[in-house]
């Protein structure tokens, strides 16, 4: 398990070892007292006199101890934690190569609050390990065994005595360790679970107060915060009993050294002398032991977190090659491609072709796979099967520089960063002048409400976009793209939070970014998309007709029947109480 964890500490490996002496010699520090302690007690029960020079020798001896065990321990300490934090450091970035590698749709899936908990939270404690369990533990484990050492070259009758009490000790630190492995898997799920609830519940607030779903909304939260409570408890009671055990029994360790050995001094099979050093040094046996036991649980902890990490982030790599874009044109074509989330199967079998510079569209129900073949094109997923090219070129052997600078994709899920408008629209170009910016802007109808803004464009977008709103989140979109100017545009409902007065307005923005680009639209609005060159309507996840507006409403039933449906929505009035219209 360390060699898991310290495999991440690279050249800080050596200050880790370095700490883990430093503290044995502080523990080494700690337990000379007693020695000192021996050799006043001794005499005085032998009846001899003591030297003042021998009692302040003695005492110095015990000072000098005592300074080295508080500036050997602290030094340590200073230097586990400079290996522990740079450790976390390495982790944290091995970790986030690895992420990065995922297909994004599978980040997507593991959820923020998931993936929050295993970035911060659980890397977080693995401190406890490092800068404390390694040095400490490691440090408070060799100075017993120096100690039974000591004890058996002594005496090795009390030395017995002594070490009974050891093996029952060490008896419920395995019990308790291993009641505490059954319960840890379901204490870390429900963390998990209870961590995507919050976050879900704290951004959906909005949507909770409006609907007046606060009732439904807290009971969820309440649930899982409870059964995050009640598993933690339950993991905690199973571990109480027998850490009250082995607390007690180290905290002890001369229960029987006592008694017996005062039976074996009276026999005259023991000195006094020997006794009297053997109590000496129990006293210095138990205090290590509670330190070392006392990580013993973290041990198991961070043991679970290091395999969870890793299991979490080892999912299947996106295959992307390293290849330049060599292909020819800007065409994209889907080529008897499948794919499947968590072995369901949503595209099946499709093939067809966006051409270069015309407008192509997909429609269909909701859940029929019009948003999946977006999210492929753009590699957010590997096919499961067949192929997709651009230009020709599999996207597969092309490295996702190149395949990010040929395409453009506006979703109706616009993300913002909590940084200016002005940095949120360069993110489409980051080599782009303040005046291309400007231009962008300008172009995607941004500056109407840009220039209502108390710092114009560079004014905070807020979290996540949360100052500005989905119309115009939308539109700062739309500025990315076309500041991006890529050769293929994916438009996914990019007027999905159009209001009718704006509407037109980003109408016009999407006809500066897709002016000579090869389009895909994604609607469901079908009046937006009658105009395209190339229509396909997709069911359950397969091509169930192309054609253009036309062809399709004289043709296909299922086009049909859409198009019937989005005239009659289009239609839709708000009637009044009294039955005329509002």
């Amino acid at each position: 398990m360390l060699r898991s964890i310290l495999k991440y500490a690279g050249k800080y490996k050596i200050l880790t070892v370095l700490a883990t002496v430093l503290v044995a010699f502080a523990v080494v520090a700690q337990i000379l007292p007693y020695f000192f302690a021996y050799q006043v007690i001794s005499l005085l029960i032998a009846g001899e006199g003591i030297a003042w020079q021998f009692a302040v020798v003695r005492v110095i001896g015990v000072a000098v101890c005592l300074v080295l065990n508080f500036v050997l321990y602290l030094g340590g300490l200073a230097l586990s934690h400079v290996a522990a934090y740079n450790t976390l450091f390495n982790l944290r970035v091995s970790l986030q190569g690895k992420l990065e590698k995922l297909p994004l749709g599978v980040v997507q899936e593991k959820g923020t609050g998931n993936l929050k908990k295993l970035f911060v939270d659980d890397v977080e404690s693995m401190e406890l390990l490092l800068a404390h369990a390694i040095p400490e533990g490691v440090g408070n484990l060799l100075i017993p065994v120096g100690v039974l050492i000591a004890m058996f070259a002594v005496d090795w009758k009390l030395a017995l005595l002594t070490l009974v009490m050891v093996p029952v000790g060490v008896w419920a630190v395995m019990m308790m360790t291993r009641a505490g492995f059954q319960k840890m898997d379901s204490y870390y799920r429900s963390a998990q679970v209870m961590n995507n609830t919050i976050i879900e519940y704290v951004n959906g607030m909005e949507v909770v107060k409006v609907f007046g779903r606060d009732g439904d909304s807290y009971k969820r939260y309440q649930r899982d915060v409870t059964a995050y409570r009640d598993f933690t408890l339950e993991w905690y009671r199973v571990c109480w009993p027998w850490m009250a055990v082995y607390a007690g029994v180290f905290a002890c360790c001369a229960l029987f050294t006592l008694p017996f050995g005062g039976m074996l001094v009276i026999n005259g099979w023991s000195s006094l002398a020997d006794l009297i050093l053997v109590l000496c040094l129990s006293f210095g046996l138990g205090g290590p032991l509670l330190k070392a036991m006392r990580f013993v649980p973290s041990l198991a902890q961070v043991d679970r977190k290091v395999k969870e990490l890793e299991k979490t982030l080892d999912a299947e790599p996106l295959k992307s090659g390293g290849k330049a874009f060599t292909g020819k044109g800007n065409a994209a074509a889907f080529e008897n491609v499948t794919f499947a989330y968590a072995e369901k199967d949503v595209i099946k079998d499709v093939s067809l072709v966006a051409k270069e510079g015309k407008k192509t569209a997909l429609v269909g129900e909701s859940g029929s796979g019009k948003s999946t073949l977006a999210k492929l094109l753009v590699h957010y997923y590997d096919v499961g099967g067949g192929k997709i090219t651009l230009g020709g070129q599999d996207i597969a052997e092309l490295s996702l520089e190149a395949l990010n600078a040929r395409i453009s994709f506006v979703s109706q899920d616009n993300f913002l960063f909590n940084t200016s408008i002005y940095e949120n629209i360069r993110a489409g170009k980051p080599s782009a002048t303040r005046e291309e910016v400007l231009s962008a802007a300008e172009k995607a109808q941004c500056m109407e409400f840009i220039e209502r803004l108390p710092n114009g464009i560079d004014t905070l977008a807020g979290d996540c976009g949360n100052a500005l709103s989905g119309g115009e989140r939308q539109r700062v979109s739309l500025a990315r793209a076309i500041l991006k100017d890529a050769p293929v545009v994916i438009l996914d409902e990019a007027t999905a939070f159009a209001d009718p007065e704006n509407e037109e307005k980003m109408e016009r923005a999407i006809s500066e970014v897709v002016k000579d680009k090869t389009l895909i639209v994604i609607a469901h609005r079908l009046a937006s998309i009658q105009n395209a060159d190339k229509i396909y309507v997709l069911d359950g996840g397969k091509v169930a007709g192309s054609g253009t507006h036309k062809e399709l409403l004289e043709s296909n039933e299922i086009y049909k029947r859409l198009w019937r449906i989005s005239e009659d929505s289009a239609a839709w009035n708000v009637v009044g109480t009294k039955g005329g219209e509002a």
